[in-house]
């Protein structure tokens, strides 16, 4: 790591003690509130404008800085790096990637000033996994669309200065095939949503979403009409690096914690962590983390050198969301009662750490992409 990127990592330390610290961490998850204060103070820090390539007037210092941005607040709070992933990922990079220079002109500089996120809307109750099975439609009425249908598990929506929704707009189109892009604001006339009650992540708000004869206009599409799904895959490294990074982080986190307490708590006369039992359990645990960790950053090194990348944001994704649920699962047993309390932040790692292997790509897809990338399963079936 270069000195310019550890004084980045010292400066993200000392912002997360001051506006963002554990006490606090907890209080929000407890309230389910979330911290969008500190999208501003991210913004008078310059890591918004890390995003941006020198083109775009930014500071261009590429994906693999951004990957350690990431991880370190996921290390500090999930929910701060689940907000900035949501501003750099789902807004700035779709806006570079695939929208107009008039999106990019009107949506950009309030990005980067820190006044609100983004908010992707692709999932519905019959088009998870199967992301081409969507059933949500936009039909144009001269210069306007008409969006109608139904998205369910959206985050962020409500407080988004926009909503990115993928909708059928070609009748009789099936899979990938015929869906475009749309902004739509929250408050728009015809959109109704409901929040939706979760075990965990309970400071990244998710609701069900209706659409009802929502007018947009032309203006608001991104990217070419039918060409939704070839948008989205031009920014689906991006989220997979940032959501793998980030709960890198709070795996090692995790792994910190069960690490303060071994050595701690004393059993039959000495540290718990002087038992091989639980000291090779922590070692796994960390070898677990500096793997991911290592697939990850690779992962943000193709990025940034523009190399192919399909089969690796699958397996940064698949290796560090399964890694954080396992580390955290041993963390619960190293801890016991300790980390079961309410208070512990433990049990908050556990939970939330339920929902990414399963949240933006299933493992069970991902190894399905990866085994179509090797030439087997789907693709040999054909």
């Amino acid at each position: 790591m270069s000195f310019e990127v550890e004084t980045l990592c010292d400066a993200i330390d000392k912002m997360m003690r001051k506006h963002l610290p554990p006490h606090e961490v907890r209080r929000r998850d407890a309230m389910a509130d979330p911290p969008d204060h500190l999208l501003k103070i991210f913004a008078d820090m310059g890591l918004f404008h890390l995003a941006l390539p020198k083109s775009e007037g930014g500071l261009g210092v590429g994906w693999q800085t951004l990957s350690v941005i990431q991880e370190r607040l996921g290390y500090h709070a999930t929910m701060a790096a689940l907000l900035y992933n949501r501003v750099t990922c789902f807004g700035i990079m779709t806006l570079l990637t695939s929208a107009s220079e008039a999106l990019k002109e009107h949506w950009l500089p309030k990005l980067l000033a820190g006044e609100g996120t983004f908010a992707l809307a692709l999932s519905e109750s019959a088009a998870g996994s199967d992301a081409g099975a969507l059933q949500t439609r936009a039909e144009q009425s001269g210069t306007n669309w008409k969006l109608n249908g139904r998205k369910i598990w959206i985050s962020g929506a409500f407080s988004a200065l926009r909503m990115v929704v993928a909708a059928r707009t070609t009748s009789q189109s099936s899979g990938g095939q015929g869906v475009t892009l749309f902004m739509v604001a929250p408050d728009a006339l015809g959109v109704e949503m409901t929040q939706l009650k979760k075990i965990g992540n309970h400071c990244s708000l998710s609701y069900d979403i209706g659409f009802h004869d929502v007018l947009i206009p032309d203006s608001e599409r991104i990217g070419p009409i039918g060409a939704g799904f070839d948008c989205l895959k031009k920014t689906l490294f991006y989220a997979r690096s940032g959501l793998a990074s980030a709960v890198v982080g709070t795996g090692q986190a995790a792994v910190d914690d069960a690490m303060a307490h071994a050595k701690a708590r004393q059993q039959f006369g000495r540290p718990i962590g002087a038992f091989q039992a639980l000291s090779h359990r922590l070692a796994q645990m960390q070898t677990d983390v500096d793997l991911a960790r290592l697939v990850t950053r690779e992962l943000a090194r193709h990025i940034d050198e523009e190399i192919g990348a399909d089969r690796l944001a699958a397996q940064a994704k698949l290796v560090a969301t399964e890694t954080l649920k396992r580390v955290t699962e041993h963390g619960m047993q190293i801890m016991a009662s300790a980390g079961y309390a309410a208070e512990s932040d433990m049990q908050r790692y556990w939970r939330d750490a339920r929902l990414y292997s399963f949240g933006e790509g299933s493992s069970e897809i991902l190894l399905d992409l990866i085994a179509a990338d090797l030439g087997v399963g789907r693709r040999l079936a054909k």
